[in-house]
């Protein structure tokens, strides 16, 4: 038998190893209006038997497991629960485990580190997409090119999924750090970066260790005469 659900709530199903990462990640979702945690399996038994018992509405899926790939049992839900939804939240940033999610129609892949405002995002746009699918779905059984369309757009997903930045970093002052650093073949160490730009120096270094830390940039240590190496960030 089925979990009982309330009709406008959304059960979620969390699959992820680790367990304390997965409590993290309940107590993120419900902090969404509308959502609720009904399950949380740890491997490949307990996510069978959990599908299978509860149904529910969204699944939230890893792709490392000790006992089995994620994206290997991504099919298994496609073949066996197709009224369930997935939302893939991992570290693995491979672009053929992104291509391989997509074509196996997850509604979103999010790559860990977990920022709240990104997932709240994605639950948001999910939220609409049921609600549109069910409101087509009493009003009539046909659909239109223009619903269509809607419901494969995602909500304006193309202006959502690039601005969230973590604490203490602006996006105009990141846009600054960026051009400077465009603009400077030999590279820049943080002072004088924070010089060009009219801010200080710990700030300057937040600002390039962010880029480094997104791969967006590069950085080498510099052994002068005298002092300290110091570190030069290049543009890739």
């Amino acid at each position: 038998m089925a979990y009982p659900q309330i009709e406008d709530e959304i059960s979620v199903l969390i699959i992820e190893d680790d367990v304390r990462i997965a409590e993290i990640n309940r107590r993120l979702v419900e902090k969404v209006p509308g959502y609720h945690v009904i399950g949380i399996a740890t491997d490949e038994q307990q996510a069978k038997e959990q599908l299978a018992i509860l149904r529910p509405h969204l699944v939230l899926l890893d792709i490392y497991f000790p006992d089995m790939n994620g994206l290997a049992f991504l099919q298994v839900i496609r073949q066996y629960f197709q009224e369930t939804d997935v939302i893939m939240i991992t570290a693995s940033r491979e672009i053929n485990s992104v291509k391989e999610a997509l074509r196996s129609g997850v509604f979103d892949f999010i790559v860990k580190p977990l920022v709240f405002e990104r997932l709240k995002n994605s639950l948001e746009n999910y939220q609409e997409f049921r609600s549109r699918l069910r409101k087509i779905q009493k009003e009539n059984q046909h659909v239109n090119q223009e619903e269509i369309d809607k419901l494969m757009e995602k909500i304006g997903q193309k202006e959502q999924l690039a601005p969230y930045l973590p604490k203490g970093i602006d996006k105009i002052t990141l846009q600054k750090v960026t051009e400077v650093l465009n603009q400077s073949e030999e590279g820049l160490n943080a002072e004088r970066l924070a010089k060009k730009i009219g801010i200080s120096r710990p700030t300057a270094r937040r600002y390039l260790e962010y880029l480094v830390a997104k791969e967006q940039i590069s950085a080498d240590l510099s052994y002068g005469d005298v002092g300290r190496p110091e570190r030069i960030y290049r543009k890739k």
